[in-house]
């Protein structure tokens, strides 16, 4: 017995091994490897152009601090949604039934603090629990039944959509507890409601997930490879199981973020996020850690978005535009990732 644990801990110490030199591979070299500085940090770049860009346009609002400290805050929600969406993402899996999960998240929180009159505290706990059981049904069905996740997930995306109509009931619910506006939007630190911080704290404890524990770099080598994996002793399927559920769990924090920038919940608009938690999370594949979804990338991203709608805004550009800048950026982002990869499957 002892040595099969030996065995099986030597497989595993081995395969961490070679990740770890593939990393140090890809990462550039100081000083010579300008091009690989170029690729992980390109995405930044762009950005600062960007701004520079419309800021010439528009200096008084591109160049004003208080247009990005509200962009900041607005937009804490949609990098915690693709933080979720990244973690299935890396084990190879799709969910499209984050923003489903933000939006019953939301949802379970109005109608249980407004209408029940529960604790605000207790209601985020039991929005929280709602996302991480969805999780767990999405993995029950992908892994179970070896339905693909695009399947499941758009299905159950569905139904989530169908109950939170149910509770909606009569539409928005208004009035949530002011102690959760308070957390989220109203108080600020440099002039940033201080969701933003959530959000970033968020970020940097999945990073280091990813690049300094072992859960992390198992993730990713179910991701590159599952039978290779799974040959190597890793347990797939609880890497896997655990995405899912750790996804959901996100997605539901998302909503209560959102619910307590807004104080209320409605029964649609939370839909509207996940185009842009997709583009975010593709395109924050070709920046910091150039290949794989990462965390800085992603945040990065989310804000190389959210500016680029903000300048359009001042530049009066009409509203359908967003879906327009979100949808190429998708696209553009996939294909770029691609390109990356050496045109390997995303899966």
């Amino acid at each position: 017995m002892s040595d099969d644990i030996n065995a099986y801990e030597a497989r595993i110490t081995a395969l961490e091994a070679k990740l770890a030199l593939l990393e140090a591979a890809r990462a550039p070299r100081a000083g010579s490897d300008w091009k690989g500085w170029a690729e992980r940090y390109g995405l930044i770049g762009a950005w600062a152009l960007l701004i520079l860009l419309i800021g010439m346009a528009r200096p008084d609002q591109m160049f004003a601090w208080n247009s990005y400290a509200s962009m900041f805050g607005s937009n804490a929600m949609v990098v915690v949604l693709t933080l979720a969406l990244i973690i299935p993402l890396t084990t190879g899996d799709f969910d499209l039934s984050i923003a489903a999960v933000m939006g019953l998240s939301s949802m379970i929180v109005a109608v249980l603090n407004v209408k029940l009159g529960y604790p605000i505290v207790g209601a985020i706990a039991i929005a929280l629990l709602a996302g991480a059981v969805v999780g767990a049904i999405n993995a029950f069905f992908i892994l179970y039944f070896g339905v693909f996740s695009l399947i499941v997930t758009l299905g159950t995306g569905y139904f989530i959509s169908g109950i939170i109509l149910w509770l909606a009931n009569s539409g928005t619910i208004a009035g949530v507890s002011m102690d959760l506006v308070n957390a989220v939007i109203l108080t600020r630190v440099f002039g940033i409601p201080i969701g933003f911080y959530y959000a970033a704290v968020l970020t940097l404890i999945i990073w280091y997930v990813f690049q300094h524990t072992a859960l992390g770099r198992r993730m990713l080598f179910v991701g590159r490879g599952r039978e290779v994996a799974r040959l190597s002793g890793v347990n797939v399927t609880k890497m896997r199981t655990g995405a899912l559920i750790a996804s959901g769990v996100i997605a539901a924090f998302a909503g209560v973020l959102y619910t307590g920038m807004r104080g209320a919940a409605d029964p649609s608009s939370a839909l509207a996020f996940l185009l842009p938690a997709f583009a975010a999370a593709y395109l924050g594949s070709t920046a910091i850690y150039p290949g794989r979804f990462n965390a800085p990338g992603a945040f990065v991203a989310v804000f190389f978005l959210s500016t680029g709608i903000m300048g359009l805004n001042f530049l009066g550009v009409s509203s359908f535009v967003q879906n327009l800048f979100y949808g190429g950026g998708l696209v553009i982002a996939v294909a770029i990732s691609q390109l990356i990869r050496g045109r390997k499957p995303m899966d």
